[in-house]
């Protein structure tokens, strides 16, 4: 049995990176899924990739009549809505708080009716440590957006938990993904072909020495969207791999070490080597 036999589950975003590894998870876990994307032949793809579970509705969050015509479908085709995963997002464009805070809050006010109706339902946020820490995009207009869905996921989970309707966020640090690439001027297509590339560098970045990875996201989202995660609402989980947590502790002794030769001071002994 899988940990979501029998759910509904809405991904947007999906047709590459988190959007599209959250959908082949949660059709894993034995959920029917609804890949939500604006590219359709990426997202058809994506959808005929997972099987029999998976369909593809193109889909611009940035439009509510999109996201109303999303939902509506969904719970017309299959009966009822146990999740939805707004993920959809890119850089900062001239359309980014209409995608990135908009899409949110239209997800967000065309689900929660039905899953109030149902007494049940988890929407998971895509929020990012940009939206809690200055200096971790390329933007300020996508970092003041991330931490506007931050906030929104806590005040509409205090709402709608007395609806037993969960509201989550997850928050990504340096993921494996063509969106930093599609900041910097790449186009989509390209970039998604080359997100590998930024393994290296972003293994870097964190304590855990190794480039965060989609399926790190997918993971946190097929928890959230499970009963296993009933007692849990209103929280903005980050998965960064201890990147915002504070200094690199290496580079931190580094600095010091070089601090005291610049004034002449004696090497402190390690504790762990004091007899």
């Amino acid at each position: 049995m899988g940990r979501l036999d029998g759910k509904v589950t809405i991904v947007t975003g999906a047709t590459s990176g988190i959007g599209k590894r959250t959908a082949e998870r949660v059709a894993e876990e034995g959920a029917v899924v609804v890949l939500a994307g604006r590219r359709d032949a990426e997202g058809q793809g994506a959808a005929r990739g997972i099987g029999s579970r998976a369909s593809f509705v193109r889909t611009d969050v940035g439009r509510e009549e999109d996201v109303k015509r999303l939902i509506e479908g969904t719970v017309e085709r299959h009966g009822r809505l146990d999740c939805l995963f707004n993920n959809a997002g890119g850089p900062a464009t001239e359309r980014a708080l209409a995608v990135l805070f908009g899409g949110v809050l239209f997800g967000i006010k065309h689900a929660a009716p039905v899953m109030m109706r149902q007494r049940s339902g988890s929407i998971i946020n895509n929020g990012s440590v940009a939206g809690t820490r200055a200096g971790y995009s390329t933007s300020m207009i996508y970092s003041a957006a991330k931490a506007a869905v931050i906030q929104l996921t806590r005040t509409t989970a205090m709402q709608l938990g007395e609806h037993n309707v969960r509201v989550n966020c997850i928050s990504p640090g340096a993921i494996v993904t063509g969106i930093l690439l599609k900041a910097l001027g790449l186009p989509a297509d390209r970039a998604d072909r080359a997100a590998s590339e930024l393994g290296e560098a972003f293994s870097r970045q964190q304590p855990i020495p190794r480039a965060g990875q989609g399926d790190d996201i997918a993971r946190m989202a097929v928890f959230l969207a499970s009963d296993e995660s009933s007692f849990v609402t209103g929280q903005d989980i980050v998965v960064d791999g201890g990147l915002i947590t504070g200094r690199l502790w290496t580079a931190q002794q580094q600095g010091l070490d070089a601090l005291r030769q610049s004034f002449g001071i004696a090497a402190v002994p390690d504790a762990s080597e004091a007899s």
